[in-house]
């Protein structure tokens, strides 16, 4: 390392859930590289040691913190963690995730309520506990949420996990609001990479498996699809965390592959007016040339790949 050239996260210290492997090791990683400590969650004591290892391995600071995170109690002791080994808290990602894909008509009580304690009670206490340490520090900080295109748009199979993360991204503008005066940043991360959540989805599953065996993935994923390793995504979180991006916060920002992208918030695309209110009838008149003559999308679009595209 250059020593001239300081790392940006130089003296800050951030708490990665879920960065045992895949995306959250990636985004753990990656901080450390920017030169913050990290203090590494996973739900296996293991994974979280093995992890937090790596990086110190490769010169950096971290320990690992498992435990559940929607408990109150272990959100609590990852933020005291990071303060006891570290001295303070500046950022707070949140990553931990489960899947319990089921169609709407076979999914149990408690596959909705596994994904949903995990993805938005874990983001909930996690993000809490940070703002509290951070707000008493009084020299603000960044909450970074992981978002999904799910969550921004649906998909099939995946009511817990969709409303989850859709959630989320209403958290993360509710939460920009609220700490805006205590300089406390809060975006939501929209990955899309390969891991072993995508390859259970039939259309990336054989690039996902092509990337273990040394095959690149192809341009019109990594560009025309912004689908990328876990690496690709990993700098969007250094930068949200970064001085360069104290402006930036109520944000959701899509980043896979070669490409970078804002997602839009929900707002009126079409309206239609009538004096004294509404009838049944007056409805069913306007509509289809009135507010639904352009119905909007649903679902996460399959990869398109071109013709003659292979592996």
């Amino acid at each position: 390392m250059d020593a001239s050239n300081p790392p940006a996260l130089h003296g800050k210290v951030a708490v990665v859930t879920g960065a045992g492997r895949g995306l959250g090791l990636a985004y753990a990683s990656a901080l450390a590289e920017a030169g913050a400590a990290i203090v590494v969650n996973d739900l296996d004591p293991a994974v979280a040691e093995a992890a937090a290892a790596r990086i110190v391995a490769a010169g950096h600071r971290a320990v690992a913190a498992p435990g559940p995170v929607d408990s109150t109690e272990v959100a609590d002791e990852l933020v005291a963690r990071a303060v006891r080994d570290f001295g303070r808290l500046d950022a707070m990602v949140t990553n931990a995730g489960i899947l319990r894909d089921k169609v709407l008509w076979k999914m149990s009580d408690e596959d909705f309520d596994a994904v949903v304690a995990v993805h938005l009670r874990g983001t909930f206490t996690c993000a809490r506990a940070a703002a509290r340490q951070l707000r008493e520090q009084g020299e603000g900080g960044s909450l970074v949420m992981v978002g999904s295109p799910a969550g921004q748009r649906g998909n099939f199979g995946q009511t817990n996990y969709a409303a989850a993360k859709a959630g989320i991204a209403a958290m993360v503008r509710t939460w920009s609001m609220e700490l805006a005066r205590s300089a406390i940043t809060v975006n939501a991360v929209v990955p899309i990479a390969a891991t072993a959540m995508t390859e259970s989805i039939p259309a990336f599953a054989p690039y996902v498996a092509g990337l273990r065996e040394g095959v690149p993935l192809p341009d019109f994923l990594r560009k025309g699809e912004g689908f990328g390793t876990v690496e690709d995504c990993a700098a969007l979180v250094p930068f949200l965390v970064s001085d360069a991006a104290r402006t930036v916060t109520g944000q959701c920002i899509g980043i896979g592959g070669d490409k970078l992208a804002l997602w839009s918030h929900p707002q009126e695309v079409a309206v239609a007016y009538a004096d004294g209110g509404w009838t049944p009838h007056g409805i069913a008149d306007v509509w289809a040339t009135g507010p639904g003559r352009e119905p909007q999308t649903v679902g996460v679009p399959a990869p398109r790949v071109p013709d003659g595209a292979t592996r």
